[in-house]
């Protein structure tokens, strides 16, 4: 595998995937390449697991109904509970993290009883309280990686958290079709809308169309190549949670989402007393050495010394991968 083809394809592929007839033709024709050894690239890096899948990510709360939760789970239960946790098709994260809260999950689904059905599920099966964080504000919501040190942050990823809408999008029999049929991926086809089209019985330039309505209602956050982060090298997964004082959440979410080294950033609901803290932070950095190096910076250049936070970094990763929002219809 060519190192700085995959490299370039991944830096510039995260984002702006082509919505074209032959989006992988496009591509290679940009990076001087053939159509067949873009495709090649992109299979390889997925048998390998360095990517997750080539398509959408929806933005948090646009569709569906999902959470952030955590789990205290006793250490010698900790394998048992995880492989319970992640056997749930609704959950797309799961991570043991350095803390008394020590696995932490994601779940998603189509409906605020299903999601509440599957917390009361897995409350039940570990014996534990499940803490439940659900995103209140999104920040800055991004997770593209730099491959080659040159990146720059992208504003259009920082939020005008009042604009935001507080109810989800409510897609359409076809649209929902068409959701569940490409949060999984893409296929890594030459025409992968025409292929989507024939398995829904719509035409290629609907499902075009479909997923350009997606992203102008901002339902698709992005939609490009979804990296893993530890298999390219950002071994270092660190959650920074921050006690803000409440009035001053707002100013200092949109201006962590500002930093070049901050991926995402979110506000979350306080439960006390359990847990004080109500901004959330993400930093991927190659070593805990640099996360921790950004942390104090992120102290100082904000101002907040005195604030209370800790750094959860992961230890180990149970599940990834994409929010499963819809089903498709009967």
């Amino acid at each position: 595998m060519n190192k700085a083809l995959t490299s370039q394809l991944l830096n510039d592929y995260q984002h702006d995937f082509p919505l074209k007839s032959q989006p992988f033709a496009a591509i290679a024709d940009r990076l001087g390449v053939a159509t067949c050894q873009v495709l090649q690239i992109l299979n390889e890096l997925q048998q390998q697991g360095a990517i997750s899948r080539v398509g959408a990510v929806f933005r948090p709360r646009s569709i569906g109904f999902s959470t952030l939760a955590a789990l205290a789970v006793a250490e010698e239960s900790l394998d048992s509970v995880a492989q319970m946790v992640s056997s749930y098709p609704e959950v797309n994260h799961n991570y043991q993290r350095e803390h008394h809260y020590n696995l932490w999950f994601v779940a998603a689904t189509s409906t605020e009883s299903d999601l509440q059905r599957v917390l009361n599920e897995i409350e039940q099966r570990s014996n534990s309280k499940v803490l439940i964080l659900p995103l209140i504000e999104d920040y800055h919501i991004d997770l593209g990686f730099d491959m080659t040190g040159s990146k720059p942050k992208r504003s259009a990823f920082i939020e005008n958290y009042a604009s935001a809408s507080a109810l989800p999008y409510l897609p359409n029999d076809r649209e929902n079709d068409l959701i569940a049929a490409i949060q999984s991926g893409l296929p890594l086809l030459e025409r992968p809308f025409r292929a989507v089209g024939v398995a829904l019985g719509q035409s290629e330039d609907e499902v075009i169309n479909s997923i350009e309505k997606l992203i102008r209602l901002k339902v698709i956050k992005r939609i490009g190549v979804v990296v893993r982060h530890q298999e390219l090298g950002y071994r270092a997964n660190g959650m920074v949670v921050w006690d803000i004082p409440d009035e001053e959440v707002n100013h200092r979410g949109l201006q962590f989402g500002q930093l070049d080294y901050v991926t995402l950033c979110y506000r979350r609901p306080r439960r006390l007393p359990e847990w004080r803290y109500n901004l959330f932070c993400m930093i991927h950095g190659h070593d805990r050495e640099v996360v921790l190096a950004q942390v104090d910076e992120m102290r100082n250049a904000c101002g907040l010394q005195d604030a209370a936070y800790e750094v959860l970094f992961s230890t180990r990763r149970f599940k990834q991968c994409g929010a499963r929002y819809a089903r498709m219809a009967a």
